[in-house]
């Protein structure tokens, strides 16, 4: 076994020539399977009902604009969709793998697709195999779970094949690509991305405002129903009255939320990856703003993600030269860790020659230690702790040594102890500020290290987290976790216990991470993150993937949450307002005018320009909130319904002075319906700022989208299109009238907005 050697790098890139990158295309997007299954959701179907009702009742030129709004709404969301996809496939293409393999007798780290047959590949514990292999060295156990469904490991022995999507749970070991993309097993590439474009807690929303708006229209319908029998009316003007009534609840629908969500994702998602954080679930941007409860992996986060030798103590008989040059024969040379690379680096700063050897058995964490036999002598090299079990007389050599100044890394030659090396970790120079910036988010910053309790308290005060830091030993239900800086002696193993303790505390928790065993707590946690040097799995468990080192990015994380939430807040606030706004103003037209002061036509144009513009609000500009988020629904419904209620009470009194002073019922319906799309236009400038809506102004899109909508209102109104004609003095006199509404709106609403 070790003559075992990979291609030359000709040999590699002809066959990659020959057969292609190692993926399998996915399935092509299906824009209309994807059509057609909009089609098929609960605001599809009301709108489908109201469909049949129109069409039963001969509402032709409604039935079409109802026709319209329902391919509107499936086109648009399908697009949106497509959108999305776009930006997580490119985003999951900087996810991919990088695997070590022997290229020209050389081992290098290539991205997993240029992997092609014949390649000899080293795979250790939490490596996720890109493509199917024949083990030819070492002993692995698989977890296949993600090929067969069965959870428990399977071991592999050397000429036995290991498939692609696998993932290495136990060992060390070399072997050869057998076959790949479409010609392994799986048939499949390895796709870190969850394609979560549609995240349940947001489905929840979408429902809760449908529930909201459904509940108000059924309660105004009924009372039409009762207030026109009670004026006189029988079952034709029952009848008559139907097509309004649809049109109530068609106003209702949410048409375009999945699409605003699905832009505003995609948008941050697309924003982060250019700032150095990859978005493996949508959902992870979303959780980021109810954030309020940090797990910080010490090493990579708080600290530099490179660790150097302090100091080192010579044991042996040996001058420091040759001992030195025997220790790095027993560090990994295929897939060096930070200790093998702070080792080798302590050894080439003092020029000493680097050993390399054949008989090398990598580090293990069942094992304790890496071992390598060189110019006669068996040399290890791991922890103390496992070491000084092989030499019982290991306790009486290191009196003198400090073991609290760092991490130690002990090593044995010919089973005796000779040598120990102090490793520490450089405090990273934006972590003190960084923790800062979190804090005042109102977000509980908790470090978690394998580090004693001494180590992990100086490097808690060098970067200002203020609290205790204990043990995990002494980590039970009664702490107080306002008062915990840090948490020492923490096994990987331990990190998901922390994460449900923290849950069941009430905390949204987020957690940084990087190894085999953080993927159960990565998955667990809201906002799981994966550090830039993270083993392959846990970056396929998390929802957030970190490019650079560091704590800068997660702030990046929070920021993007907190634009989304402010997004889909004002989205929320509209809809509720301007939907209740129109069916009060209606109901209470029809009970004190005797009459639907809005044409039907009318209405249903007004239903389209809206959901056009509050679909741009996924692009707004917004404002960062330095505190944590929730979605209160009862709190979010309280004020869209007070908005809409002076809209209302304003909206009436203007309703009574065109009743009482001549105008037609055509030409005050054209009013109510131009004074309808400006308040719903105003209504989004009122909600989307916490300044009043003249100080402050949206984005492009919206803007320009506004613009649109409200110039096409003034022409239909002017040219009396698909509705009765009004001159240029009532167009002025509502104009007006809505400005002079939203300033006094602002003005009692802006404190209450302000504190949202």
């Amino acid at each position: 076994m070790k003559n075992i050697h990979g291609l030359t790098q000709a040999e590699a890139e002809k066959k990659l020539q020959k057969d292609g990158l190692n993926e399998v295309p996915e399935p092509k997007y299906s824009f209309w399977k994807e059509f057609a299954g909009k089609l098929w959701n609960l605001s599809a179907w009301i709108l489908e009902g109201a469909l049949l009702l129109e069409f039963a009742l001969g509402k032709w030129i409604q039935s079409l604009f109802v026709l319209g709004m329902l391919l509107f709404a499936a086109w648009n969301g399908a697009s949106k969709k497509k959108q999305s996809r776009r930006v997580l496939d490119t985003i999951s293409h900087q996810l991919t793998p990088m695997v070590a393999v022997e290229r020209d007798g050389k081992w290098i780290k290539i991205n997993s697709k240029q992997l092609v047959v014949g390649d000899l590949i080293d795979l250790q514990r939490g490596d996720v195999l890109a493509a199917d292999a024949k083990i030819v060295q070492g002993e692995l156990s698989f977890d296949e779970s993600s090929i067969t469904g069965e959870s428990n490991a399977v071991k592999k022995d050397v000429d036995q094949e290991a498939y692609a999507g696998t993932t290495v749970v136990s060992g060390h070991g070399l072997a050869i690509i057998t076959a790949t993309g479409k010609n392994s097993r799986s048939g499949k590439t390895i796709n870190l991305i969850n394609n979560s474009a549609a995240p349940g807690h947001l489905q929840q929303l979408l429902t809760k405002i449908i529930y909201y708006l459904c509940l108000l229209d059924g309660v105004l319908t009924l009372v039409i129903i009762i207030a026109s029998f009670i004026k006189g009316g029988n079952f034709n003007t029952f009848i008559n009255m139907l097509p309004f009534l649809a049109m109530m609840f068609i106003a209702s629908i949410p048409v375009a939320m999945p699409s605003t969500f699905a832009l505003s994702n995609s948008y941050e998602a697309t924003r982060l990856s250019k700032e150095g954080v990859l978005t493996a679930d949508l959902t992870g941007i979303q959780d980021a703003a109810n954030l309020n409860l940090l797990l910080l992996d010490k090493t990579g986060t708080i600290t530099e993600n490179k660790t150097a030798v302090a100091s080192w103590n010579n044991l042996s008989d040996l001058n420091d030269s040759e001992l030195l040059s025997l220790i790095t024969a027993a560090t990994d040379k295929h897939n060096p860790g930070i200790i093998d690379t702070a080792i080798d680096e302590f050894a080439e700063a003092n020029k000493v020659k680097i050993l390399s050897t054949e008989n090398f058995t990598p580090f293990t964490s069942d094992l304790g230690y890496s071992m390598a036999e060189t110019n006669n002598h068996n040399i290890k090299l791991g922890s103390f702790k496992q070491l000084s079990m092989i030499d019982e007389s290991a306790e009486d050599k290191i009196k003198n040594i400090n073991f609290k100044a760092g991490r130690s890394v002990a090593c044995l030659i010919d089973d005796q102890l000779a040598g120990i090396f102090i490793l520490q970790d450089k405090i990273r120079s934006d972590s003190r500020q960084a923790l800062n910036d979190l804090k005042k988010r109102g977000i509980r910053p908790i470090m978690l290290t394998g580090d004693n309790r001494r180590t992990a308290e100086a490097v808690a005060e060098e970067v200002g987290l203020n609290g205790k830091v204990i043990s995990i030993h002494d980590f039970d239900d009664t702490i107080d976790v306002n008062n915990i800086a840090g948490i020492a002696d923490v096994l990987p193993e331990d990190k998901l216990r922390m994460v449900k303790f923290f849950q069941e505390k009430g905390f949204i928790v987020g957690m940084t991470g990087d190894g085999v065993n953080d993927s159960p707590a990565l998955k667990q946690a809201e906002v799981g993150i994966a550090v830039s040097n993270a083993a392959d799995v846990a970056k396929r468990s998390s929802k957030m993937v970190l490019l650079d080192d560091g704590l800068t990015s997660i702030i990046k994380i929070l920021d993007a949450g907190h634009r989304v939430y402010q997004r889909m807040t004002t989205w929320s606030l509209t809809k509720l307002a301007r939907t209740a706004e129109l069916t009060m103003l209606l109901t209470f037209g029809y009970l004190f005018f005797d009459y639907i002061p809005m044409a039907l036509n009318a209405m249903v144009i007004y239903t389209v320009m809206n959901n056009m513009v509050t679909m741009m609000i996924g692009t707004d500009r917004t404002h960062i909130s330095y505190k944590p988020e929730n979605w209160n629904m009862a709190k979010l419904a309280k004020i869209a319904f007070s908005l809409a209620a002076g809209w209302t009470v304003i909206g009436m009194i203007f309703l009574f002075f065109l009743n009482t002073h001549g105008y037609s019922h055509g030409v005050i319906s054209t009013m109510i319906y131009v004074y309808l799309v400006l308040s719903a236009m105003l209504i989004v400038l009122i909600t989307r700022t916490r300044k009043y809506f003249w100080q402050d102004y949206p984005s492009k899109l919206v803007g320009i989208v506004q613009i649109v909508d409200i110039l096409l209102t003034f022409i239909l109104a002017l040219f009396g299109l698909a509705m009765t004609k009004i001159g240029f003095s009532a167009l002025g006199l509502t104009i007006i009238v809505a400005l002079a509404a939203a300033v006094i709106i602002d003005l009692f609403y802006q404190p209450i907005m302000k504190n949202r």
